[in-house]
Formats: C-alpha cells, sequence, structure tokens
C-alpha cells in the first residue's frame, strides 16, 4: 500500500472529520484521480514534439498518454479540427497516491524561489490545478535528452464538494499552500 494512502486512512480521515463534522467516514473528501496534461502547440509544425513530450510524460507518470486532438478549426493558428495538440494522463489508485506524494516532497520544493502553491487556484467543486513551467523538475526527466523545456498541467480532482474542504483535504495529505500576504 502507499505510504501517502496509509497516512490517509489512518491521519486525515480522523482529522477531517473532527475539522468538518462528518458523521461518516464515507463524507470524507479522498482523492479521486490526477490527471496531467501537457499542451502542444508547436505539435502543428513539428511531429517530433510529440514523440519527445511523450516519452517525458510516460517518465514523469509511469504510463502511455492519450493524444488530445483540436475539437474545432481556427485558420488564425493554422489549425484543424482533429489534430493532435496535446497529451494527457489520468492517475488513479496506487500510481496516483504515489504521485501526489513524489509532487509534495520531491518536485515543489524543487521549484526556484519556491514560497508554497497558489491556495485561489481551486475550482469551486474542490478540484485543484496547478501549472509547472518546467516538466524537468521530475528527478525522472533526464535534462540532457530532452529537446525542449515544456509546462505540465496537473488537476487534482477530488471528491469535495467545497473548495475549502478540497483545501483541507490537500493540506493534510501535505500539500504546501502559500501562507496570507506571501506572493
Amino acid at each position: 500500500m502507499a505510504r501517502l494512502k496509509g497516512k490517509f486512512r489512518e491521519e486525515v480521515v480522523p482529522r477531517m472529520m473532527e475539522l468538518c463534522g462528518y458523521q461518516n467516514v464515507m463524507q470524507v473528501p479522498r482523492l479521486e484521480k490526477i490527471v496531467l496534461n501537457i499542451g502542444l502547440g508547436e505539435a502543428i509544425t513539428n511531429a517530433k514534439a510529440l514523440e519527445a513530450a511523450e516519452q517525458d510524460l510516460v517518465a514523469i507518470s509511469g504510463q502511455h498518454p492519450v493524444t488530445t486532438r483540436a475539437k474545432k478549426s481556427i485558420a488564425a493558428f493554422r489549425l484543424r479540427t482533429g489534430m493532435p495538440i496535446g497529451l494527457k494522463v489520468t492517475l488513479r489508485g496506487e500510481r496516483m497516491y504515489d504521485f501526489f506524494d513524489k509532487l509534495v516532497n520531491a518536485v515543489l520544493p524543487r521549484m526556484h524561489e519556491f514560497q508554497g502553491v497558489d491556495p485561489d487556484s481551486f475550482d469551486g467543486r474542490g478540484n485543484y490545478t496547478i501549472g509547472l513551467k518546467e516538466q524537468i523538475l521530475f528527478p525522472e526527466v533526464d535534462y540532457d535528452k530532452i529537446d525542449k523545456v515544456r509546462g505540465v498541467e496537473i488537476s487534482i480532482i477530488t471528491t469535495a464538494e467545497k473548495d475549502e474542504d478540497g483545501k483541507h483535504l490537500l493540506e493534510l495529505l501535505g500539500m504546501p499552500f502559500m501562507k496570507d500576504g506571501v506572493s
């Protein structure tokens, strides 16, 4: 069992029940899935970009990504419906907990002048999204083998119904949020 999953059951659930007044353990919000996304506008002109980004995403997540395609044509960007424009991976279960643990304890502290993540990046339904400007923050990505530095969007989907509950959950799992007044 993942270290973080054990912490969730042993520490987070009782603390959330106390903090938010839940009557039943099944009411306590939990992580549902984590979605990693790399947008590749450059894939329109450079087909190799898709392959390189796929290798990075496989190294980061441990599973193969799905190609995302354009939903509609945009003439100004020379984009047609169905063209590949990104990659995404959905993590669930053990891989999700392992990835979250790695994100909080290895990746975020490697960011330059890291002060914590923005507590305002919730979507109104308890889900949190963070954007990293460089995929090289992940220890699995070899700096010498990348063709270009790319950003990665990480969406953490929870079963929480309110942002406050989602924030409590992520805080208790170890997410380092910025303190008030620090920018």
